[in-house]
Parts: structure tokens; sequence; C-alpha cells
């Protein structure tokens, strides 16, 4: 299952897509929430929900894929988007230091930086003249839990999506952290959808690759990681609490324009799609 937070006739709704359809989900049954937060802290009652609406969806009920407009499969996060660093060792390399195999690297973005597929990212030209692209998987938590084992993180996701975690180099680097280099605005597309992880059997061996103007910059797998994603839930849920609807960037792969010799900037009218096995692509244009 596809599920998207998606925009039709001044309506903002939380979908499913099927067979190029898009299930207003709401409409067809009125006890599923219209947010996608809301929809993952019903747990597995709502993908029980979702496939007795399948069963029986009407037309009145669809739209077809082309006439919605995509936003963020979770437009405004409850929290910052919990973000893995150096977690493929060649992206460590290339921007000039060595992966960190025993301690991950985390950081986070504001929620304000969340746009949909589709939508334009900003150039933010009095701010940054480094601004940077990021292909990544991502993770969202479908549970709550805390101190999770690493054989039962799994059990705790819900689905995967892609993230773009543009970056702002000189300012990641002038403030000696990641916070304000990390959270300009529209600096973190997201979408097209969530895919649940049922339609997902192995997350670790998904093909990623970014294009910039139809340029292959980034083409790497997910077997590639130096913290796979059990790891990544049971080292953030130590003492940390994770949510439903929690978003989790696992790092991205070699080739950002940083690493290019020279380094290769984002400029307004540049086309940035990351594409993933089994989940589709993200398309952003720069403004």
């Amino acid at each position: 299952m596809k599920f998207v937070t998606a925009y039709a006739r001044s309506d903002v709704f939380v979908g499913v897509v099927h067979e190029q359809k898009v299930v207003h989900l709401s409409k067809a049954d009125e006890t599923i929430p219209n947010t996608m937060i809301e929809c993952l802290e019903l747990g597995e009652s709502f993908i029980e929900k979702v496939q007795r609406v399948l069963e029986r969806a009407q037309r009145e009920w669809t739209y077809d894929l082309h006439d919605v407009q995509l936003l963020a499969p979770i437009p405004r996060p409850t929290k910052n988007i919990f973000c893995i660093g150096k977690n493929y060792a060649d992206h460590a390399q290339e921007m000039g230091g060595v992966a960190d195999r025993e301690n991950m690297i985390v950081f986070s973005k504001a929620p304000t930086t969340v746009i949909g597929h589709g939508a334009p990212i900003l150039r933010h030209a009095d701010v940054t003249d480094q601004l940077d692209y990021e292909g990544e998987l991502a993770i969202v938590i479908g549970k709550k839990g805390k101190a999770i084992p690493k054989e039962q993180a799994l059990d705790y996701v819900f689905g995967y999506t892609i993230v773009n975690d543009v970056t702002a180099r000189d300012l990641q680097e002038r403030h000696k952290q990641y916070l304000l280099g990390k959270s300009l605005d529209t600096s973190c597309p997201m979408g097209p959808w969530i895919v649940h992880r049922s339609a997902i059997a192995h997350p670790h061996a998904l093909h990623i690759e970014t294009r910039v103007n139809g340029e292959v910059r980034q083409s790497a797998t997910t077997a590639q990681f130096i913290f796979d994603i059990p790891t990544i839930i049971a080292t953030l849920s130590k003492g940390m609490t994770l949510e439903p609807g929690d978003v989790i960037a696992t790092g991205t792969p070699a080739g950002v324009g940083k690493g290019m010799n020279p380094p290769r900037f984002l400029q307004s009218g540049d086309v940035i799609e990351i594409t993933i096995d089994q989940i589709g692509t993200l398309r952003n244009v720069v403004k």
C-alpha cells in the first residue's frame, strides 16, 4: 500500500494509491482520521480499515492520481526529522573524513523544512552559496516505543519514504553544527508517498539513485549502510521515546555536490530526482 497526503477540490486528505487512483479514506470510512499521524496512531486497525475500504471503494471516493496534488506524506511532523550522518563509508570519505562504525552521527531538521513531491526548493541565495542535495531512504515510525530491542525494531516501522536532505554546506561548516545548515525552509522534500512495510520485505537491499538535471550523481544500495535500520531505531530509542509519525532519514551515499571536484552546488532551475526501488521517485525543482 502507498499512503499519501493529498490536496484536491479544496480538501486536504489522507489517501491510498490503488491502480493509479487515490482513494479518499475519510470519505470512504468516516472512522478514518484526516491526518497521517492520527491514522498511524490507530495502529494495525488503520491497515484493517484501509483493506476493507479497498474491497468496496466506489468511484465517488476516488481521484485520478494526476488530478491531485501530493503533499509530503507527513506535512508537518510533530518533532524534528531525525537524520543519520555519514552512514555510507564512501560519503564519509568524500566529505574528508572516516566513517565511525561504533557511534552514529545523529542530527535533525526542523519540521518547517518539509515540502512535498513537486514543490519548489527555495534557492536561499541571500543565505547560502553552497546549497546541496542528499538522497535518502526514510523510515516512518508506526507505534510508540522506548528502549526498543534490535530484534523487534522493524515491528515499529510503519513504512518507508524518500527524503532529500537539502543542506547549506557553508552554514553547516560556519556554525560548527548541523541544525542551521539543515533547516532552511523547503530543505526537506519528502514523498511522494509512504510505502507500507509489508510491501518491502528487504529494506536493506534497495537501490537508491539521485539525478540532477538528468545526470546520475548518486547510485548505491541500502546494503551499504554502516548502521542498519534495527540499529538506528534501537540507538535512538535507548533514552528517548519514538512515536507514530516520527521520521528518520537513514543517511546519504557518495555523490553529493560538495564531494565533487570542483564542487557543484544547486542553482535555480536545477531538477533533483531521487529514485528508490519499490518506492518511486521524489522530484523537486530549485526555485
